[in-house]
């Protein structure tokens, strides 16, 4: 286990729900959620070296590890994006902590690999975001949030919105930021998602930019999945359309069991 504790806040009462966001950003991203969903209570981690967390050296088992050192079990674990990687890897290697999982515009495996037909991030791009950030962070960072809310028809506004809440917390660290496209780009954990045995919840947007619709064929059905789309979001559905996805999350966590494992 970690010795690091990184930094969450928790907001609310009922039951637990640990949620993790995306590359780039930090937990501000989700600050529309508790006030729709007070039945539950929210613990927002800041990932490694992203918002008020501490850098952690490693890789994503060492980023699972701080994780789980720093948050309640068992719990409802959503999470976003790289988020949605890191709580899926939580489910399979530490299910006593993980009741039930959620994740949102989420994948597996994020880049492409096209030998094997499998749809994602062209790794040009991956590569081209990894040499920027050695030239200008900022700038980036910006891109890559216009990337997330591409196809969106309020993307001005979810770029706006995403952007002001990230930067009501400190700047991701460059370490942090590396690490992060590394996991995006090299992590694949396809083969291991059927040995998920929580309920699990997949949300997509339609015209997400980043995780393309043929993923979800790709993706195993089993009896504990299931997969809503948000015809109009983009990658971030929580913010462009809240109450949609709110609806949708509420709904699957009404039917679904709180299982102690």
């Amino acid at each position: 286990m970690s010795q690091t504790k990184l930094h969450v806040k928790s907001v609310g009462q009922g039951i637990d729900v640990v949620m993790l966001h995306g590359w780039g950003v930090n937990s501000a991203v989700f600050n529309a959620l508790p006030d729709m969903l007070p039945e539950y209570r929210f613990h927002f981690v800041d990932l490694p070296g992203f918002g008020d967390s501490p850098v952690i050296n490693g890789e994503i088992d060492d980023w699972l590890a701080a994780i789980i050192d720093s948050v309640p079990q068992p719990a409802i674990w959503i999470g976003w994006s790289l988020g949605g990687l890191i709580a899926s890897l939580a489910a399979i290697k530490y299910p006593q902590y993980v009741s039930r999982l959620c994740t949102i515009a989420s994948s597996p495996c994020f880049m492409a690999r096209e030998e094997e037909s499998w749809p994602g991030i062209p790794s040009s791009v991956l590569a081209q975001f990894a040499s920027q950030l050695q030239q200008d962070l900022n700038k980036t960072i910006e891109r890559f949030l216009a990337i997330q809310a591409m196809g969106s028809q309020t993307a001005k506004g979810d770029i706006k919105q995403l952007r002001e809440w990230v930067l009501a917390k400190p700047q991701a660290q460059f370490p942090a930021l590396q690490q992060g496209l590394s996991m995006l780009a090299n992590v694949d954990i396809r083969e291991q998602t059927t040995n998920i045995k929580q309920p699990w919840l997949r949300l997509w947007g339609k015209l997400d930019g980043l995780v393309p619709r043929k993923v979800i064929q790709l993706m195993p059905v089993m009896e504990n999945t299931q997969d809503t789309m948000l015809a109009k979001a983009s990658h971030a559905p929580f913010i462009s359309h809240t109450e949609e996805f709110v609806t949708k999350l509420e709904e699957w966590l009404k039917s679904t069991t709180y299982q102690h494992t």
